[in-house]
């Protein structure tokens, strides 16, 4: 297939990676141009703005950091919006708010093309190795075409809804639940290390045992190493995931307790000397700190 991908940062890399080694014609298109290098070397096609990678493609992929940046892509000077043929699909792998995946539904349908929500869980290194997991949604017809893209990017897909907002909202939902294991695991590393217990003994202890799964083992790590650097997701995006889950929240009058702890974890982390710089799971030191270590 002719495909565009818009926004190769960390994950963007893999996805678009992955892409053109199962042999797509890919057009890329990224803010800093030298983050398309590695991937023009392998056969992608480098595109000066948005509408240009997107010219011609039967659907265009999106993973950017955050609502506004998606925004600027769509409804932009020569945005997707103005510039996809009728019935080019955009497929949004973005985490962003249930609000504008509800608002990008009603515009690309208006413009004649398609919308598909397909948001992701997993890290840089599982972007990369093509085992993310797929969260879609969209109008069947469309979410069955792009299936077979779907199986190039990730070692499962799951379609939840025919309205694409829905993934969004199940993608936000996973984030809370990965942040609020990262808030519970950094509680409780911080209470057996300060009774003299060695992190990684009860890290070995939790993973062996009741906490097999791989959120436990992946931030447990990092937790128990205090491997904080380089960021594989950096702490303003958890911040910004916490804000939109609040928001949801709100809109469908659901409260969400955790979440406003997990807000201000977040908004302490960043207050912090280069704490925007650090993956979320660096929220870990505060729980530290709070103990007197």
């Amino acid at each position: 297939m002719k495909l565009a991908f818009i926004g190769l940062g960390q994950m963007g890399q893999g996805m678009a990676a992955n892409l053109v080694k199962a042999g797509h014609e890919v057009a890329v298109y990224n803010r800093s141009v030298d983050k398309a290098a590695g991937l023009v070397a392998q056969g992608a096609k480098l595109a000066g703005t948005p509408a240009e990678a997107a010219k011609g493609a039967e659907a265009v992929f999106t993973m950017l950091a955050d609502d506004k940046a998606l925004e600027a892509v769509v409804f932009g000077a020569d945005g997707l919006i103005s510039t996809l043929a009728p019935g080019t699909v955009h497929v949004s792998s973005s985490t962003i708010s249930v609000a504008l995946a509800e608002r990008l539904t009603e515009a690309h349908a208006k413009a004649g093309q398609g919308f598909v929500s397909a948001p992701v869980f997993g890290r840089p290194d599982a972007a990369a190795a093509a085992k993310l997991f797929i969260v879609a949604a969209g109008a069947p017809e469309v979410v069955a075409r792009l299936q077979p893209l779907f199986n190039v990017l990730g070692q499962r897909s799951f379609v939840v809804a025919e309205t694409p907002s829905s993934a969004n909202l199940v993608k936000l939902s996973g984030n809370f639940l990965i942040g609020s294991v990262i808030e519970s695991l950094s509680e409780a590393f911080a209470l057996v290390a300060k009774g003299g217990i060695d992190p990684a003994a009860y890290l070995d202890l939790l993973t062996s045992t009741l906490f097999t799964a791989p959120v436990y083992k992946t931030y447990g790590g990092l937790i128990a190493g205090e491997t904080f650097t380089p960021a594989g997701f950096a702490a303003p995006l958890g911040q910004k995931d916490v804000r939109l889950i609040l928001a949801a929240g709100e809109a469908l009058n659901v409260p969400l307790p955790l979440a406003s702890l997990l807000r201000d974890r977040f908004l302490a982390l960043l207050a912090q000397p280069g704490g925007a710089e650090l993956d979320w799971s660096a929220i870990s030191m505060l729980a530290r700190r709070d103990s007197g270590q």
